[in-house]
């Protein structure tokens, strides 16, 4: 049944069949578009999944890694190196511009123990007050990552995930060739390498049980 503008119910819905009065089509409310909602964080328009200014994931809720965690997860680590293998593996397939990039002559390995809720891997940007907890702004400089490349997401218990929020040259892992889907965490495994950029690899690293210490 549909109502018309003076009340009576009508078995009709174009033209009421008391009075005769046209009934206006319902309309239906549009779902809301996150797109452009603001971060609660910093207040950057969203984007995506993550934040682009501070990281903060919309569908989780999680804030950035300036969050405590438990000191197992800490133990955790990332070292960050110039990989060979993986930079003639770019040139072979013909990545962007790999044939105007360099491999470094000097890239000494940085370790980061992990630690947080997340940790970001980029470029610092003054302009949009990015500043990654894993910074490849160089020198060296790998000119294939991304200011916001790819996210660090700790895991329930211990362990982490890797995210990539939509790098413009992907993410990928160990020795696949395809890049990790946008938005998807993959859950890491010790041992397993990220590849971003012409060269760079993260290789993340589980904690060591007290017994492989002594």
């Amino acid at each position: 049944m549909a109502t018309c503008p003076d009340g009576h119910e009508s078995s009709t819905t174009d033209f009421c069949d008391v009075c005769g009065r046209e009934i206006a089509p319902a309309t239906t409310t549009p779902a809301p578009d996150p797109t452009g909602e603001p971060c609660p964080e910093c207040g950057e328009p969203r984007s995506g999944r993550f934040c682009e200014g501070c990281s903060y994931d919309f569908v989780s809720g999680q804030r950035s890694a300036s969050s405590p965690t438990s000191a197992g997860r800490g133990a955790w680590t990332a070292t960050v190196a110039a990989d060979r293998a993986y930079y003639e593996a770019v040139r072979d397939e013909g990545g962007p511009d790999a044939d105007q990039v360099a491999f470094p002559n000097v890239c000494p390995e940085r370790v980061f123990p992990l630690s947080g809720k997340q940790f970001r891997i980029g470029r610092r940007s003054r302009s949009q007050g990015l500043t990654p907890e894993i910074d490849l702004t160089g020198p060296p400089q790998d000119p294939g990552v991304s200011h916001l490349h790819a996210i660090l997401v700790a895991q329930p218990g211990d362990g982490w995930a890797l995210v990539d929020p939509g790098s413009t040259n992907g993410t990928t892992l160990n020795e696949a060739s395809d890049p990790i889907a946008v938005d998807t965490p993959v859950v890491l495994k010790d041992g397993d390498r990220i590849h971003i950029g012409a060269w760079t690899t993260i290789t993340i690293l589980a904690p060591k049980p007290d017994l492989e210490r002594q």
